[in-house]
């Protein structure tokens, strides 16, 4: 089984061929350059070095949200836009999902941070048995102090990571109760090769769409939607 994986939901871009057992190539770019400019090229590149026919791939995973909104959209047009050109199917991965598997066979439990601004991290809690991972609560979009309340109930060592990190280690050195650590630079942003690993588990399971049917998914209004609620409240 071979994979192409794609992750824009962030910051990061990042695009990887997974086959089986092995990662044939990944390239992951952490740099604030539109999408738009990075992503295909870096698609390019990584199908040049591999010397790779698309159309020998199986499928193609993607972050499908939640996160930035720009880069999701980009992300999602990319995917679907080679779902066409080569006939294959998409894997929509979550992107709360596919940060967490990042950490796949981790002992702790496994909690991803995305700094979701107005107080907010994208977020859920996981944990693995072996390399099989385990939703302990979906992703979502809650304040710092909701899931550090809910991993205190836990009452299970845990490691966080995510751009969220930075943001709230404050809170969680005040506040989380339970032994806790953050995952290492090489593994603690999105990666567009555990989209395509996860994605391989999907696949087995049926759980594909087509390009037509795939859309991301958000978790929450774009500020422009937000602000455009608000002045219509705010008229009434």
């Amino acid at each position: 089984m071979k994979i192409l994986g794609i992750d824009s939901s962030g910051i990061v871009a990042s695009a990887a061929v997974a086959e089986d057992d092995l990662l044939l190539g990944e390239y992951t770019i952490h740099h604030k350059k539109t999408h738009s400019q990075t992503l295909l090229p870096m698609i390019d590149e990584v199908v040049r070095m591999l010397e790779l026919d698309l159309h020998t791939i199986d499928a193609i995973a993607v972050a499908g949200g939640p996160g930035s909104f720009t880069g999701l959209r980009i992300g999602s047009a990319t995917a679907k836009g080679l779902g066409f050109a080569l006939d294959k199917p998409l894997i929509q991965i979550p992107t709360v999902d596919g940060l967490a598997y990042n950490l796949a066979g981790s002992s702790a439990s496994v909690c991803p941070l995305m700094d979701a601004r107005r107080n907010q991290v994208y977020t859920g809690l996981y944990a693995f048995c072996g390399y099989q991972m385990n939703t302990l609560i979906a992703q979502c979009a809650v304040g710092i102090e909701e899931i550090i309340t809910e991993i205190n109930k836990y009452g299970q060592p845990v490691t966080f990571l995510g751009d969220g990190v930075r943001v709230y280690t404050p809170y969680i050195q005040a506040h989380c109760q339970v032994p806790y650590t953050f995952a290492p630079a090489h593994l603690n942003r999105q990666r567009a090769a555990a989209v395509a690993v996860l994605a391989m588990d999907y696949y087995r399971a049926g759980k594909v769409q087509t390009a037509a049917e795939h859309r991301p998914e958000y978790l929450r209004m774009s500020q422009a939607e937000r602000e455009r609620m608000e002045a219509l409240h705010g008229g009434c």
